[in-house]
């Protein structure tokens, strides 16, 4: 059974030991994510070429997603390393305070702009909401607070505040520089951290473009204020990720289903990607089970609808980096075996393009009807996009003769990369040759009705005007 849902795992210094990205490819990886706020641009140069040789060695395609930092608004360090703060304790937040002195009563911020984003009465939440402080005053460089919620607080956790609002631009210039370090690796998706709206995501994109990379974007939904104009977001982006650590701490954990669903209906419906990340499995760091509530939270997200899961600390640093992609694997096959999960095209579509009404009717017609497969020959990879948002159980096989292309569509629901090159102008030939694939690879046999997509123009992006139903073994007609 080919598995739909797609594996992101992050990789970090677990994978970067001998053997284990090999493992992870085998076990199930369809996206490796660098992630940019750990390690340096040579740490990740690595990375992407091993990604490269793994998937070569393979005959696979693995896709690559850079994700940049963004603007992490994290406090400074402490003498001790960390302090234990205690409930009704005041606490100042000093921006003029010398990044090494924290201590009981105070501790430095990196987020300059702290001050003047706050009022007396907001809430700020710490290291992911486990330490709570209350705004009681503000007075120059200083942000006097009171403790809420007490706790350990060590160096460089990170502040959100309750509701969102901070000002810090999407785009650091660390982010900048980045963007030139995924260009020149030929990252196949850059991800933007904590933009606020579609302005961010399309300067990103002309910073990629001016860097000469085609990447596509991935917009990281994780303020609160980037929900107001979500539609804005995810009509400018290429995929979005639903990343829940920091979102559910601005807008609160109880919110946070409700959010996730309404985000995978809405980017599916906009024919956008969507991943779902954050401690998916995070009791894999240190477990080689992931718990019964995982493996819920996983299935759901499969369920809803989305294009992939993300792993992240389980693979990066984790101690059992193959064992959290097995389990991942495991995971989705079962979950897509449910009736629950085959969802049915809407009756309302719209067409706005000629290759975007093949694609989408010929998924109506092959989950109506006894198709085995269905081959989209493209060049952009746009066909199957577009295939991909009518959920089916019932494998969309994206071939093209551009690797870029196959990397693509690793992150999209139920497509399967083939590296396909046929030099025919022959429409017959090309038939012909697009089902000897398939029937090559074991894909499907006599007696098979498949649907094939094409353009009556090979080598042409967006040009797929054409769809024909054919059974395996029967003689084609020449065109």
């Amino acid at each position: 059974m080919l598995r739909r849902t797609k594996i992101v795992a992050t990789l970090g210094p677990s994978t970067d030991k001998p053997g284990i990205l090999e493992q992870i490819c085998k076990a199930g990886l369809d996206v490796a994510r660098l992630n940019f706020a750990h390690g340096t641009a040579d740490d990740q140069r690595k990375r992407a070429k091993s990604v490269r040789q793994v998937a070569e060695k393979a005959r696979r395609h693995i896709g690559i997603l850079a994700d940049l930092q963004g603007p992490k608004i994290r406090i400074a360090r402490f003498k001790e390393g960390k302090v234990i703060l205690e409930r009704d304790a005041r606490f100042v937040l000093d921006l003029a305070l010398d990044p090494d002195a924290g201590d009981q009563h105070q501790v430095g911020c990196l987020y300059t702009a702290l001050a003047s984003d706050l009022t007396h009465g907001d809430v700020l939440m710490l290291d992911d909401g486990r330490v709570v402080l209350r705004v009681d005053r503000i007075e120059g460089s200083r942000v006097e607070c009171r403790v809420i919620v007490g706790g350990d607080l060590s160096n460089h956790k990170g502040i959100n505040l309750q509701g969102g609002g901070l000002s810090a631009p999407a785009l650091t210039d660390k982010d900048r520089e980045d963007i030139q370090t995924a260009a020149e690796i030929d990252a196949d998706y850059v991800a933007v951290s904590f933009p606020r709206c579609a302005a961010d995501i399309h300067e990103a994109r002309r910073l990629l473009r001016a860097a000469g990379s085609d990447a596509g974007l991935v917009a990281k939904i994780e303020r609160a204020e980037a929900l107001d104009v979500i539609e804005e977001i995810i009509e400018a982006s290429d995929g979005i990720m639903v990343a829940r650590g920091d979102l559910g701490v601005e807008i609160g954990d109880a919110t946070l289903p409700a959010v996730q669903k309404h985000l995978i209906e809405l980017a599916r419906k906009m024919d956008t990607a969507v991943i779902i990340a954050t401690q998916m499995m995070e009791s894999m760091i240190h477990n080689p089970l992931p718990t019964r509530a995982e493996v819920f939270d996983v299935a759901n997200a499969i369920f809803d609808g989305t294009d992939a899961v993300m792993l992240s600390a389980e693979t990066a640093a984790g101690n059992y980096p193959v064992k959290a992609v097995e389990a991942m694997r495991r995971v989705c096959l079962e979950t897509e075996k449910q009736p629950g999960v085959r969802v049915q095209p809407a009756d309302d579509l719209h067409f706005s393009r000629v290759d975007e009404a093949i694609a989408k009717s010929a998924m109506y017609i092959a989950n109506h009807t006894e198709i085995k497969a269905i081959m989209a020959l493209t060049e952009s990879g746009a066909t199957p996009i577009w295939m991909s948002r009518l959920n089916s159980s019932i494998p969309i096989f994206a071939m093209t003769a551009h690797a870029k292309t196959c990397q693509k569509v690793t992150l999209l629901r139920g497509v399967h990369p083939l590296r396909f090159k046929v030099d025919t102008m022959s429409h017959a030939v090309l038939n012909k040759a697009a089902i000897e694939e398939l029937e090559a690879r074991g894909l499907v046999s006599k007696g098979d009705l498949v649907i094939l997509t094409k353009g009556d123009l090979t080598g042409v992006p967006g040009g797929t005007n054409a769809m024909k139903i054919i059974r395996i073994g029967d003689e084609l007609i020449p065109e």
